[in-house]
């Protein structure tokens, strides 16, 4: 594989991962207000019922032409990444939205230990430092106190599943399989969440403006997102991914500001400063020594060979 078609492609999993960030952030105020009028869980079902059948429709050629060990890793990532949401949803009803951002957060740390304790995978200290520049703007940005009670020790474990997804995209997502699994995945998490809302029957949005918001967050943050984020895992370690997609909680802040009438504060500006300087810490900076720094942070294509 040619340095330079590889480098390329490492860049452009960056920017599509900063993107799929963007469209998460922008999502924070619409879930807000929608979480006002109808349960989280059913509005999580309706979102995702809603990108996997347009997914299923639209990409049925690539889902058929999934072998059966894809489709079983399919299931599995998605399993954790719909076990994750109704966890942070849970947590969330229990516990300040600020204080959910942070814990949610922590998964940037959580990612390079877990993936150091499950599968020995050798972090560079770059990544470290990085990880712990972005977990103190996240904290800048969003805490306001902290207490260790019931939403927060469930929206930490959700915190720990959403590191496992990362580390599982990272080991076995592979780009010409990206469209295939991530239409898996949005089934799987689809079937989560609408068991998860039977109990009390699923309610549906009201309003047209709710219908927007849904069908907004099912198409372009549910069904784009998922097929963004596992091809550009598979171009991604783990850990980079994860300090990327720590972005998310900036761009929160800068489409509450834009959108959402909120004001600019020196909080936003500190932490967002923090986090970005992560990002280019571990993804911007010149490497001085390109071959070592390969050896030590191996580009995910490297990972699959080494799966079992």
């Amino acid at each position: 594989m040619p340095v330079l078609a590889s480098a390329s492609r490492t860049r452009l999993a960056t920017v599509l991962l900063v993107a799929v960030t963007a469209i998460w952030g922008s999502t924070f105020f619409l879930i807000k207000d929608l979480v006002e009028t109808i349960p989280a869980t059913d509005f999580l079902a309706v979102r995702f019922t809603i990108a996997a059948l347009a997914m299923t429709i639209v990409f049925r050629r690539q889902l058929l032409a999934l072998t059966r060990r894809d489709v079983q890793v399919g299931l599995g990532l998605g399993g954790l990444y719909g076990v994750a949401q109704i966890l942070q949803t849970i947590g969330l009803e229990h516990t300040d939205a600020s204080v959910s951002g942070f814990i949610t957060g922590t998964y940037v740390v959580l990612t390079p230990i877990l993936g150091a304790v499950i599968f020995r995978d050798r972090i560079p200290g770059r990544v470290w430092a990085a990880a712990v520049l972005a977990m103190t703007g996240i904290a800048v940005l969003s805490l306001r106190g902290i207490a260790l009670g019931l939403g927060e020790t469930v929206t930490l474990v959700a915190a720990a599943v959403y590191a496992l997804h990362i580390i599982g995209l990272g080991r076995y997502a592979r780009a010409e399989t990206a469209v295939g699994l991530a239409t898996v995945q949005a089934l799987a998490v689809a079937a989560i969440c609408v068991v998860a809302s039977l109990p009390g029957g699923v309610q549906t949005p009201d309003s047209a403006g709710g219908w927007v918001s849904v069908v907004y967050m099912a198409l372009v943050a549910g069904a784009f997102a998922l097929w963004a984020q596992t091809w550009a895992q598979s171009h991604l370690t783990a850990a980079r991914a994860a300090i990327v997609m720590s972005l998310e909680p900036v761009f929160a802040a800068f489409f509450a500001v834009l959108l959402g009438g909120e004001s600019v504060t020196a909080r936003m500006l500190l932490g967002g400063s923090f986090v970005v300087a992560a990002m280019y810490l571990v993804e911007l900076a010149p490497r001085r020594r390109p071959q070592a720094t390969a050896a030590e942070d191996p580009p995910a294509e490297m990972l699959h060979h080494e799966a079992p």
